[in-house]
């Protein structure tokens, strides 16, 4: 289990993406799928601050 904090670095989230397609298969209502869940809030916040997607013209 990753312990849950703000993703800093690429070493981060490269962890949690590793971790995140471990947890893909969790069963709803599990600590797993809650780890799946709190991860990929962290793995969109840090992608957001990284490298955002500006909209089209």
């Amino acid at each position: 289990m990753i312990e849950p904090s703000e993703l800093k670095t690429e070493a981060a989230y490269e962890r949690a993406l590793k971790r995140i397609d471990e947890l893909m298969d969790a069963d709803p209502g599990t600590p797993e799928a809650d780890e799946l869940e709190l991860l990929v809030n962290l793995v969109e916040r840090y992608e957001k601050k990284v490298c955002p997607i500006d909209l089209p013209n």
